[in-house]
């Protein structure tokens, strides 16, 4: 696991897979060969052959008086669409304890948006049914993000999360409604990113002076920020999620703002920085100037 501190804040990676390659599905212009002449997405990033690596994970933010996880992975148990993500038995749980973060003492669940790989462990099976994995937290989602999944007819990639991971939490009472600008806690904001689907969110953390971003999904993977035009297939309108990657990326190139990509791989985090050519790059190694 990877952390970080923020002034008082400390963030925690908890992973639930990193792979290499695959990558395609969600990517479709990020082809081996269009990949391999972006030189510094490699080794972090990319491996040799232009295969890119990617992560699911989640994230803790702890402030010292609060404990909030951003995004909950894709869950054991679940059937989805994808073999890969079906029916898992990870460790996520043992590693989030194994953090210093049992699942009892989270105080609030956050989701940047519904996708089937940021929910899975809003739940867990519990003989036969789906009950709220983190029963002593608030859940939140942006209101126009859940009315929207709620009225829509999912997609083959998101089938099956509303009923599994999401209304559990709903009928349970523990799930908060708010808009996409919701100030969790002084150090915690949202952040409106839209694009990738109707009411997607970023996490701003803010404290001491020092200051970092939680992408979500606006931003998947590095190779993204040079090639800004390289859109998901996942994206619910993939005109807005450039317009939002373009400005996101403008606003904080050369700012010292740690960016946590949400599937990044390892090391996860850096400074956005401008490349000559055009585009961007994320430093790994340095704060920026400026």
């Amino acid at each position: 696991m990877n952390e970080w501190q923020i002034g008082s804040v400390k963030i925690t990676r908890v992973v639930e897979m990193e792979v290499t390659g695959g990558s395609r599905f969600i990517l479709p212009d990020a082809t081996r060969d269009a990949c391999k002449p972006i030189q510094w997405l490699y080794p972090h990033f990319m491996d040799e052959e232009g295969n890119l690596i990617m992560s699911i994970h989640a994230l803790v933010v702890d402030t010292g008086s609060r404990r909030i996880v951003v995004d909950t992975c894709i869950g054991n148990d679940k059937q989805r669409s994808i073999p890969n993500w079906t029916n898992l038995q990870t460790s996520f749980l043992q590693d989030l304890e194994a953090a210093g973060y049992p699942r009892d003492s989270i105080d609030t669940v956050l989701c940047t948006h519904l996708h089937v790989d940021h929910v899975g462990w809003n739940t867990m099976l519990v003989d036969g049914g789906w009950v709220p994995t983190f029963s002593n937290a608030r859940y939140l989602v942006a209101e126009d993000e859940y009315r929207y999944w709620d009225s829509a007819t999912a997609d083959e990639l998101n089938d099956g999360i509303m009923d599994d991971s999401v209304r559990p939490v709903v009928e349970a009472g523990l799930m908060d409604f708010v808009g996409v600008r919701h100030q969790i806690c002084d150090e915690v904001c949202l952040q409106p990113t839209p694009g990738h689907t109707p009411g997607h969110v970023s996490v701003r953390i803010r404290s001491e002076g020092a200051e970092a971003l939680i992408t979500g999904d606006c931003i998947h993977h590095p190779c993204q920020m040079t090639r800004t035009d390289w859109c998901s297939s996942a994206d619910y309108d993939q005109a807005q999620g450039q317009e939002t990657r373009e400005t996101l990326l403008a606003h904080h190139a050369n700012a010292d703002v740690l960016v946590i990509g949400t599937h990044f791989a390892t090391p996860t985090a850096g400074w956005v920085k401008p490349l000559p050519e055009g585009g961007y790059y994320l430093d790994v190694d340095s704060p920026a100037a400026g």
